[in-house]
């Protein structure tokens, strides 16, 4: 590793300067920090690094301030944001604002190394020009888990393009506030976000709400009515429930986007189709096709970019964080006290299934906010619907960590049997078995990780604890092919 490359670090926490110098100057890179933006860009007067590594909340100047300063007098110098506070509206600030790469703290060393190593190969190449300034009214999307954060990176990186988006997602994963994220994140954001759920639309209205009529196009067309698409014109279109949209529609919404134009319902002038289409389903479109109930043609128009929403029991850790927001928002809507969940309550919630996903969990705590009399929600204050919940089936009201605890019990006594017969086999001279059990319990963890990540090895290592230098470095080591790694 050549000692020319100059990175410099701020951030107002000693602990997380010391962790980064250490590690980034362990790679020979000469490391300079600073506990304040404007120090730095004191120091940005009389010289500059070749790569800068910047916390977002600071005092003084944030992070996003002095990503904009620097990012104006040298659009090629390659920034890294980073903040412990995982949400949207931070992530789409720094990408937008020209951030070579957002990372959510608490972070792996060898992935901060990673990063670094793949800016400065990428030192001297423009940056995304700084984009005009986001608005940060506190978005209520919020995520920490690796999924979601993808999702922020797509939101900000999709903010400048004008392409089709396909949202997948189970019903109440929170699809059209993506959509909406993604309007209100793009150069559109000024114009209308026009929102039609296909599944609510009556079947011989569907093609007039889309595209508008003509006075006297059928009986009651007493007037012109403006469809969706003209409603939108400028801004963005959200079709949610696609897979529920009728063949012949199907057709007529390909014509539109191949073509951009449409004619009203009776009507025999072209009228232009200036809109943004995001698309949502909580179905699977490829095997819709497959059953020839979807048109394939239509389904690459849609599936240009592609963002699948994870259910709220794949990303339990946004748990406590959404159900505070929910809960704070309910009792400021409906003027009742401040609520708060008590741990054992939180933990409580955390374990649920949630198969209504985020609107359940909303859902849940605006009842809480009505029904609830003391200001600290207990276990028994849940609705009763939830107490009724298989994973809920505790005795004395204990909290369903019971039931984990019980499974991990009945793994360690297994680990413990295989363990003696193990010992019991082994002669002079024999390896011991730590090594084999090591491996065998890192294949079975990686394949559980990239299994819950579908494959994708930064959230899997972001899972196990490691970097995702670590996993590729471990999967070698185990000889894990991708056969092994799809099981």
């Amino acid at each position: 590793m050549t000692t020319s490359h100059t990175i410099w670090i701020v951030d107002d926490e000693k602990s997380i300067r010391w962790v980064l110098e250490k590690a980034l100057r362990q790679d020979n890179w000469q490391v300079s920090s600073f506990e304040s933006g404007d120090r730095m860009l004191e120091q940005l007067q009389h010289t500059r690094p070749d790569l800068l590594i910047t916390d977002i909340r600071m005092p003084g100047i944030d992070g996003i301030e002095l990503l904009k300063e620097v990012q104006a007098k040298y659009p090629d110098l390659p920034v890294i944001v980073m903040t412990a506070h995982s949400d949207l509206d931070s992530a789409v600030a720094s990408i937008q604002s020209g951030a070579f790469e957002y990372l959510p703290k608490p972070f792996e060393v060898d992935e901060v190394v990673s990063i670094v190593t793949r800016a400065l190969a990428h030192q001297g190449k423009h940056q995304v020009s700084p984009a005009s300034p986001v608005t940060r009214n506190g978005t209520a999307i919020i995520g920490q888990a690796p999924a979601m954060q993808e999702i922020f990176r797509a939101i900000g990186r999709l903010g400048k393009a004008n392409v089709t988006v396909l949202i997948s997602g189970q019903s109440g994963t929170g699809k059209e506030g993506i959509a909406q994220a993604l309007h209100k994140h793009s150069t559109r954001a000024a114009k209308a976000f026009v929102p039609l759920n296909m599944a609510a639309i009556p079947r011989e209205l569907i093609e007039s709400e889309l595209f508008g009529h003509e006075k006297g196009a059928f009986t009651g067309a007493s007037q012109v009515y403006r469809g969706r698409f003209e409603q939108a014109r400028g801004g963005t279109l959200f079709l949610d429930e696609i897979g529920d949209m009728l063949q012949e529609t199907q057709t007529r919404l390909l014509r539109v986007l191949s073509d951009s134009t449409f004619y009203r319902v009776g009507g025999h002038q072209a009228l232009q189709a200036d809109v943004r289409v995001i698309a949502a389903t909580n179905k699977d479109l490829e095997k819709l096709v497959a059953e020839d109930r979807f048109r394939e043609d239509l389904f690459h128009r849609l599936n240009v970019i592609r963002l699948h929403l994870p259910t709220l029991a794949e990303r339990r850790e946004d748990i406590p964080d959404l159900a505070a927001h929910f809960l704070r928002r309910a009792t400021d809507e409906t003027g009742e006290k401040p609520k708060r969940l008590k741990p054992e309550t939180l933990d409580y919630l955390c374990a649920l299934p949630w198969p209504g996903n985020v609107r359940q969990l909303q859902n849940v705590c605006r009842w809480l906010a009505v029904m609830t009399t003391s200001q600290e929600v207990m276990i028994e204050d849940l609705p009763p619907g939830l107490m009724a919940t298989g994973v809920m089936q505790t005795q004395h009201g204990q909290p369903p960590q019971q039931n984990s605890a019980q499974e991990e019990e009945v793994w360690e006594e297994s680990l413990r049997t295989w363990a003696a017969q193990k010992m019991s086999q082994i002669k002079p001279g024999d390896p011991g078995i730590i090594k084999d059990a090591t491996g065998r319990f890192e294949r079975i963890m990686i394949q559980s990780a990239l299994r819950q990540t579908r494959g994708r090895k930064r959230d899997a290592a972001l899972l196990l604890g490691w970097g995702r230098n670590t996993l590729t470095r471990k999967i070698l080591e185990l000889g894990l092919a991708d056969d092994d790694l799809s099981e």
